[in-house]
């Protein structure tokens, strides 16, 4: 389990009073996920396909839990796979959906839609973080959060979504049909470019990219809405928070990144303490 240091835990005091025991009881018996990010063995094209050898090689993640209740299972199956090299992380997913559907199309909107997002801590310490939502068409949200929306002091002024994620790259793939809800669909796929240039102000104390054997925190979410918006309890990540709430940077999992070439060996995950 991480170690929290008394600033930390200082922080995570400021939370809603009813939300504080079940942060500290999740910290304290959840194990966040890991895994293993290997290097890419040539060049990955952005348009959601995930058809390059390198994709075919990376391991797949375990299917996404429920975000809070181990006792829930989703319906619908969540896997994803990150891959890093030079110039990006990638992340890319395949999500099970018999209805695809999606309405917001202006970038840095709220969406309402169903929708797949990654949240990125590269030093661990719960601040600068940075979150990327994206619906199945392809419009993309992003946030630099220099401290979690609970803990920090009041602030007309704050504005996360000012901050834009230069250089990311996104893609969508549909397998079926789009905003067609006569049609039984199979799924979509999403496949991101996160570049390393944009993430290294937030990088404070850990390199950008990353040497080998360094690990990030970091958690990755799908949240399925039904049309009508009245689907609740549908919050389903890769790395269980613990709480309903998936600004809990402590729970993210660990993205471990290794200099081995994907498909050219394997590499265990170093646990830490």
């Amino acid at each position: 389990m991480p170690e929290l240091t008394p600033e930390h835990l200082e922080r995570i005091h400021r939370e809603p009073a009813d939300d504080i025991p079940k942060i500290l009881a999740a910290i304290n018996t959840i194990k966040p996920r890991q895994y293993v990010c290997y290097r890419t063995c040539g060049p990955i094209t952005i348009d959601g396909r995930l058809d390059e050898p390198s994709w075919k090689k990376a391991p797949w993640t375990d299917l996404f839990v429920h975000i809070e209740d181990d006792q829930k299972i989703p319906p619908l199956a969540t896997r994803a796979k990150m891959l890093w090299d030079d110039d990006y992380f990638y992340v890319a997913a395949d999500l099970e959906d018999p209805d695809i559907w999606g309405v917001e199309t202006q970038r840095d909107a709220h969406i309402p839609d169903p929708d797949f997002e990654v949240f990125i801590d590269p030093d661990g310490d719960a601040l600068n973080y940075m979150e990327m939502e994206m619906n199945a068409l392809n419009t993309v949200w992003d946030l630099l959060l220099d401290e979690v929306y609970q803990r920090r002091a009041p602030d007309p002024d704050w504005n996360p979504t000012a901050w834009d994620w230069e250089g990311i790259k996104t893609a969508v793939q549909i397998d079926g049909s789009l905003n067609a809800p006569w049609v039984v669909d199979k799924g979509w796929t999403v496949e991101i470019a996160f570049d390393w240039k944009s993430m290294a102000p937030q990088c404070i104390g850990v390199s950008c990219p990353p040497q080998h054997g360094v690990q990030w925190r970091v958690n990755i979410s799908r949240v399925n809405r039904n049309r009508e918006r009245t689907l609740t309890d549908c919050d389903w990540v890769w790395s269980r928070q613990g709480i309903y709430n998936m600004h809990v940077p402590e729970m993210y999992g660990y993205v471990q990144f290794s200099e081995t070439v994907v498909g050219k060996g394997y590499e265990p995950f170093e646990e830490r303490e």
